[in-house]
This record gives C-alpha cells, sequence and structure tokens, in this order.
C-alpha cells in the first residue's frame, strides 16, 4: 500500500476497495472462523507481530492466527481497536474482563498502544477477588511494563503498616454506641482484619513486636476493662421494681458487648505475648465483678453475662493451668478460690433453668465444661500441696452433702495429690533433698 495516499484516520476496518491484507482467525476444527479486511500500512504502525508478518519475502496478503475459543472474541476486538485513535482507547473497555483478554492478546501481538491503554485502564478500576488472581498471574507473565497494575497490591513497608495496625485497634477496641446504619458491623470488620494480619507471616513478628503496637493494645485493654467495670456498677443502681425490662435488656446488650470485645483481646493478645495483661487485669477486676453478679439484685437476671464471664473465665484459667502464663503461687491461689466457687454455684443453677424452660439459651456446654475442669485440675496440681489439701479438702465436704459429684469433678487432683502425700517423704529422702523443701510437719498416709 503506498503510505503517501493514506493516512490511519483515512482507513476503515472491512473496507474491501482500501485493503491489502486478510487475517484469517480460527478455532481448532475451525469450528470459529472469521476473514476480516484490513490495511498493511495499521498493522506495521500498530503491532509487531503483524510488521514482522509482512516483512517475510514470502508473504501473500493473508496472515492465519489460531486461537482458542475463550479469547477468539478477544482477537476480534483487538484487530477492530488497532483502529480506534489512541486517545479513545482507554474509554473503549468497558469491562475488567475485556481488558485482561485484550491484554493478554495485545501481549502476543505486541501491540504496544493497547497494552498501554489495558493497563492504564486495569490499574484504575476496581476488581474483583477471582479477577484479582488473574490479574496478579498476567502481570507476572508480562513483567515490569505491568507492574503498575500491582501497585493497590504490592508489599507497603513496615512503618506504613505498623501506623494501620495501631489504627486498627484502636478503633477495634473504642468505647461507644455503636455507628447507625451499621451497628457493630465496622467494629466487628476491624477486628477480623486485625486476626487476619496477625496470621502467620514473616513480617507479622517485626509488627507485633514494636513496642507502639503493644502500647496501644495495652491501652485498649484497660479501656475495656475500666469500661465494664464501669457498665457493671451501674447495674446495681437498677432498681428491679420499677426498671422496664427493656432497660434490663438495653444493660447486658451494651456490657456483653464490652466482653465480646475483652474475648476477642482474649484471642490475640497471645499473639503478640501479651496474654499475662490481660490475666493480670482479669485477676485484678475478679472480685469487683464477682461481688456485683452475685449481688441479690442481679440473681435472676443477665444470664447471658454470666455465661460469657465464666466462659473468659475459662480462657484464664486455661492460660495459667497449662503454663502459658506464669503466675506466682499466691495469684494463682487466689485466682482459683475467687472463681471455683462461683463456677460450681452456677453449673447447676443454669442446667436447672434449662430443664425448667425449653426455650433458655444460656448454658456451659459440654466443650466449656470439659475445658474449665481440665484447667482447674492442671492448676490445682501445680500449687503447693498445702494449697492443694486446702481446695480438695473443701470440695470433699460439698461432695458429702451432695447427692452426686459436684461441677467440677476433682477427682484426677485428689488421686494424683494422695499419691504425691503418701510417697513425698520417700522420694524427697531417695533424692536427698528432704531437708531442703520441708520440715518435720509432714503428712504419712
Amino acid at each position: 500500500m503506498d503510505k503517501s495516499r493514506w493516512n490511519h484516520d483515512s482507513l476503515n476496518l472491512g473496507d474491501h476497495s482500501t485493503s491489502d491484507v486478510i487475517i484469517c482467525l480460527r478455532t481448532k476444527e475451525d469450528r470459529q472462523k472469521l476473514f476480516l479486511h484490513v490495511h498493511s500500512f495499521v498493522l506495521r504502525e500498530k503491532s509487531k507481530f503483524f510488521a514482522n508478518k509482512i516483512s517475510q519475502p514470502d508473504f501473500y496478503s493473508q496472515i492465519e492466527i489460531h486461537c482458542s475459543e475463550l479469547d477468539f472474541n478477544h482477537h476480534v476486538e483487538l484487530v477492530k481497536r488497532l483502529y480506534c485513535p489512541r486517545d479513545l482507547l482507554l474509554d473503549s473497555w468497558g469491562s475488567v474482563q475485556s481488558a485482561i483478554g485484550g491484554l493478554q492478546v495485545a501481549a502476543v501481538l505486541g501491540c504496544e498502544e493497547i497494552i498501554e491503554s489495558c493497563i492504564q485502564y486495569l490499574e484504575a478500576v476496581p476488581w474483583e477477588d477471582k479477577e484479582e488472581e488473574e490479574i496478579i498471574k498476567l502481570a507476572k507473565k508480562l513483567g515490569p511494563v505491568a507492574m503498575p497494575i500491582l501497585a493497590r497490591i504490592k508489599p507497603v513497608d513496615l512503618v506504613a503498616t505498623k501506623n494501620v495496625f495501631i489504627s486498627a485497634i484502636r478503633f477495634a477496641t473504642s468505647i461507644g454506641d455503636p455507628c447507625p446504619p451499621f451497628g457493630d458491623e465496622l467494629k466487628t470488620s476491624a477486628q477480623e482484619q486485625i486476626d487476619y494480619m496477625l496470621g502467620d507471616d514473616e513480617d507479622v513478628p517485626l509488627i507485633t513486636a514494636d513496642d507502639d503496637v503493644k502500647l496501644e493494645a495495652r491501652s485498649g485493654l484497660s479501656n475495656l476493662c475500666s469500661c465494664f467495670g464501669n457498665k457493671l456498677s451501674m447495674l446495681l443502681l437498677l432498681d428491679s421494681e420499677k426498671v422496664d425490662p427493656c432497660d434490663y435488656s438495653s444493660a447486658e446488650d451494651t456490657a456483653l458487648r464490652i466482653l465480646s470485645d475483652l474475648e476477642w483481646m482474649c484471642n490475640i493478645l497471645p499473639k503478640m505475648d501479651l496474654m499475662k495483661d490481660f490475666v493480670a487485669s482479669w485477676v485484678e477486676m475478679s472480685n469487683k465483678i464477682l461481688v456485683i453478679i452475685s449481688d441479690q439484685k442481679l440473681e435472676a437476671v443477665f444470664w447471658g453475662m454470666k455465661v460469657k464471664l465464666i466462659e473468659l473465665t475459662a480462657k484464664v484459667l486455661e492460660a495459667v493451668g497449662y503454663g502459658n502464663v506464669i503466675l506466682p503461687a499466691e495469684c494463682r491461689v487466689h485466682l482459683l478460690k475467687m472463681w471455683l466457687p462461683y463456677i460450681r454455684k452456677m453449673k447447676p443453677l443454669l442446667d436447672s433453668m434449662g430443664q425448667k424452660e425449653t426455650k433458655f439459651p444460656h448454658k456451659m456446654d459440654e466443650e466449656l465444661c470439659q475445658n474449665i475442669e481440665g484447667a482447674i485440675v492442671s492448676l490445682i496440681l501445680a500449687l503447693p500441696s498445702n494449697d492443694q489439701a486446702d481446695i480438695l479438702a473443701d470440695w470433699m465436704v460439698i461432695n458429702n452433702s451432695a447427692e452426686q459429684v459436684t461441677y467440677p469433678d476433682l477427682s484426677e487432683a485428689f488421686e494424683v495429690w494422695c499419691y504425691r502425700t503418701k510417697s513425698a517423704k520417700r522420694r524427697l529422702v531417695e533424692g536427698g533433698s528432704l531437708d531442703q523443701v520441708g520440715n518435720n510437719n509432714t503428712v504419712s498416709l
């Protein structure tokens, strides 16, 4: 074609009177086949692949391209776009999928203008999850030219990550009424994302070990504990004879929201090596909690909150009982002597309520009961023997007056204590350490 007679804008796809090249697109077994009348001038200008084909000595005005059925239409659209002015290319992409398909074909055929417009389009528009995975794979194949597409998902520096993490913790532990119209969804979403960010990753230890991050987590824990203590104290001010039942429900909902946030913190703090802070805070506020929740005014209300308190206490007992959090013996004894009587009281009471009311939703399920019992047994057996004896003696007295063994069943701890007590002097004498660990006020069974 005489280049001097034509310019790009005067040439149209499919114009038989001026075209000098035919592109034949076909799929396997010719299930789809299409002949496109084009111009060598356009092909040379817009595609390295076509320019190379046309420059071959044996070229005879037809180019055959075999393609799959999946990308057949993408090939057709690409040939059409060879005739599209450069300034209109970007607006010609109507969807992410069309741009992905166009980019794949353009990369094979060496169409730089189309590649550029695809990349610019994909960099700017939102993606679905499946599309994102497809785009990542494609960008990796294309190499540096496609890197702008991946700007939104490339790793950020640790300072930026830390700042986002701190802001997320601050929001996830914020105190206040839910934000309409979203309710608790925004806070829940923040908590879920923090859980995700704390998943196994080589950069996570660098973030969680940061002093600023730990300070924010501790601050959030402190705020939640303080707020819960205040809300709990306010419950005693409610007069059961004058207060509308809806006020009780609202008060419980508020308390449960804070307890839910504390439960979430209990799950993430071990990943930040801060579970000891949670345990210390729980031990510190336990006496106040038990005094208020055991008050006669609250005897027949707030069942959901009472169960949630036991669930959180179970996590604390497990952390201490299995040695994940190290506390002095006197603190462990104090923790156990505070909560064991309450748990012992609440289990049969909740069971009784469930038998009276078939739709009563609050209970200590089997898994929770087993976890608490196992943690308590482990905790008891790690105490000094005299403290073990005090707790087991109290348990025996209660069981003597009961028709059956009360929950939690401490039989395993009692058996181990009996064995240790009976064999203590012999085992220590054999070890040559009796004088170092005891005195003559020992007990033999």
